[in-house]
């Protein structure tokens, strides 16, 4: 097997289609697929299908690109670590739930390079899709958070995608809203107080509470809207006095400095928690310069927040 070959499967699996992925890599594709069937006698296994819809991998041909992925970045790592100059862009992404303090700390660290030399991604998405993100390294790092309500659940995720995870910092739940809100001036606000109005959260794939953004998600909402990005979220506090469950930390930088976050009051049917939001990595995996320049960000987002 060769480093050739595995970039043929890898661009294969990511184009799903022979033609596609022969036009990205620059081969006419009687080249590719020779070149795929080579590596499929030396293995003795089928890597991909043909469907009406293109290729799609096989359970064994999934287990091997899986495999190979983390061995691939390694090499190219390398080579565009040594390599003399050329037009290829470097790529860096970070998968994250939908916190401004991740976006602000991406800004940060995209400030410190050239953007006509880089690929650059920040991906604000759903907590399954950022532990599978890092998983597949479609993103190097990924954002989110785990609790004692949903640590065992994620952690299985996190195993069966072999990515690790690394806290950052810990804290209570806070109660997000419009400083124009009715209770936006109090300083602890209860379960009670907050019925009449709608409980916001983040769309999830699945009805499973441990997928949830929202810290205390198990609890029961009289009222709630599900949205899919945080601008919504954010009109919806303005427009339906709506409030949101979070770290307590926020960009005021991106998000305005018209929201206030208060302290959530518990009580015996419904306790606080303690959230501890950290990064992601995919396993045996060497963190590039910009993964670790993005992470000193994020410290130093914290630091200052904490203060």
């Amino acid at each position: 097997m060769t480093i050739q070959q595995m970039l043929y499967v890898l661009t294969i699996e990511e184009c799903g289609s022979m033609n596609k992925a022969s036009e990205k890599l620059y081969i006419v594709q009687p080249t590719l697929t020779s070149a795929v069937q080579e590596l499929e006698n030396e293995l003795g296994i089928t890597i991909f299908v043909r469907t009406h819809k293109g290729v799609t991998p096989t359970p064994e041909g999934t287990e091997f690109l899986d495999d190979i992925r983390n061995l691939y970045r390694h090499y190219d790592l390398v080579m565009k670590k040594y390599e003399g100059d050329g037009d290829y862009k470097r790529k860096f992404g970070v998968s994250t739930q939908h916190y401004s303090f991740a976006v602000k700390a991406f800004v940060e660290m995209a400030k410190n390079y050239d953007m006509k030399q880089f690929d650059f991604a920040i991906r604000e998405t759903k907590t399954k899709a950022v532990i599978e993100d890092v998983g597949k390294l479609r993103s190097e790092i990924g954002v989110l958070y785990i609790s004692n309500r949903n640590e065992k659940a994620l952690g299985k995720l996190m195993k069966k995608h072999e990515v690790e995870f690394h806290p950052l910092v810990k804290g209570r739940a806070y109660v997000y809203l419009w400083g124009e809100h009715p209770l936006a001036k109090e300083e602890v606000i209860r379960m009670e107080q907050l019925e009449p109005y709608p409980c916001l959260s983040f769309e999830q794939d699945e009805e499973e509470f441990y997928l949830a953004e929202e810290i205390l998600s198990e609890n029961t909402y009289p009222q709630t809207v599900r949205v899919n990005d945080r601008s919504t979220m954010l009109n919806l506090m303005v427009g339906l006095n709506g409030y949101t469950l979070c770290s307590g930390i926020i960009s005021s930088d991106l998000n305005g400095d018209g929201f206030v976050v208060v302290p959530f009051g518990e009580d015996e049917e419904n306790p606080n928690s303690i959230m501890e939001i950290g990064y992601l990595t995919k396993k045996n995996s060497i963190v590039s310069q910009m993964g670790e320049e993005y992470i000193r960000e994020l410290e130093k987002y914290f630091k200052a927040a904490q203060k």
